[in-house]
């Protein structure tokens, strides 16, 4: 009988929006098993058939109830990880993204919903100051201060 492959065993393509404010961006925070903190940019799988700028439009109607204007595409990063103790390999595509409605970038954090109904809080954090935790996916903050 063959060995069944861990949960994020796979390649996975991952499309994330890049949304900014001058020096902010918006991203969720996330905790490791070992109580550590990585800030991620929101968006999520890319479907079979889907493109990239179709998915990550998709993600963000779904998880905060918005419509987002796909600027362009950033770059593509590709990160092999461990993920809740499972090997992990994703391809992400990075597209930059503007909010249509301006009021979007006031405050401090985003109320959305996730697709199973869990409430998530996107936050805007300052990238040109020292983050309390990793910004994922490896490579994005040099990616974002090279253009």
């Amino acid at each position: 009988m063959a060995e069944r492959s861990p949960a994020y065993a796979g390649i996975r393509p991952v499309a994330l929006a890049v949304i900014r404010n001058g020096p902010r961006l918006l991203v969720r925070e996330y905790r490791t098993a070992r109580g550590g903190r990585f800030y991620r940019p929101l968006g999520g799988a890319i479907h079979f058939g889907e493109r990239g700028a179709d998915a990550v439009r998709r993600e963000i109607r779904e998880e905060l109830g918005e419509a987002i204007e796909v600027v362009r595409h950033l770059g593509t990063l590709e990160n092999i990880f461990e993920r809740e103790g499972q090997p992990a390999h994703w391809i992400v595509l990075l597209f930059e993204a503007e909010f249509g409605e301006r009021s979007r970038y006031d405050g401090e954090r985003i109320q959305g919903v996730e697709g199973d109904g869990e409430r998530i809080e996107a936050q805007w954090i300052d990238i040109s100051q020292p983050l309390e935790g990793l910004l994922f996916p490896e490579g994005l903050l040099e990616l974002l201060w090279a253009r």
